[in-house]
């Protein structure tokens, strides 16, 4: 991911977000914020032959402690015209190649329940479901606004 797919990343950002199954966050950050909080090396994006960007992932420290070192959290959004082509298990594909290269041993993610295209991407490429976490947060805008979520912790073991 370079700062030239900002404005196409940003998109796809925006759409998982309107649907409000994707995230918490309400908006997209700045694009420094956004690498500012991002491992360097672990961001992807995914592309047609003409260039244009279906896709991203990027990883965060799961942890500022040592011992938590080798896990990562991750998150991967596919332009809703492009669902269903094998853009999400490319880009999880390519993340888990460049974390384990890294010398990461694990990457994780809280994916939101009502994500069940989520939660079978991540099924497919090999993520175990570790458990539930109930009523973590209280949704403060879109479709679920007022609502209180769960979400489904996932891990792969590199």
């Amino acid at each position: 991911m370079a700062a030239g797919d900002w404005d196409a990343v940003e998109r796809i950002y925006a759409a998982g977000i309107a649907g409000g199954s994707a995230t918490f966050a309400e908006s997209p950050p700045p694009w420094e914020e956004f690498l500012a909080t991002r491992i360097p090396g672990l961001s992807l994006v995914a592309v047609d032959g003409s260039g244009a960007v279906l896709g991203w992932a990027a990883a965060t420290p799961t942890s500022t402690r040592d011992v938590y070192r080798g896990v990562i959290e991750h998150s991967v959004y596919v332009d809703p015209a492009a669902a269903g082509r094998g853009v999400g298990g490319a880009l999880l594909r390519g993340l888990a190649g460049r974390a384990r290269a890294l010398g990461y041993w694990t990457i994780q993610s809280s994916i939101l329940a009502e994500n069940p295209a989520s939660l079978a991407l991540h099924g497919k490429a090999g993520f175990r479901t570790v458990g539930r976490r109930e009523r973590i947060g209280l949704m403060s805008y879109g479709p679920y606004a007022g609502s209180w979520r769960d979400t489904i912790l996932v891990e792969l073991r590199l």
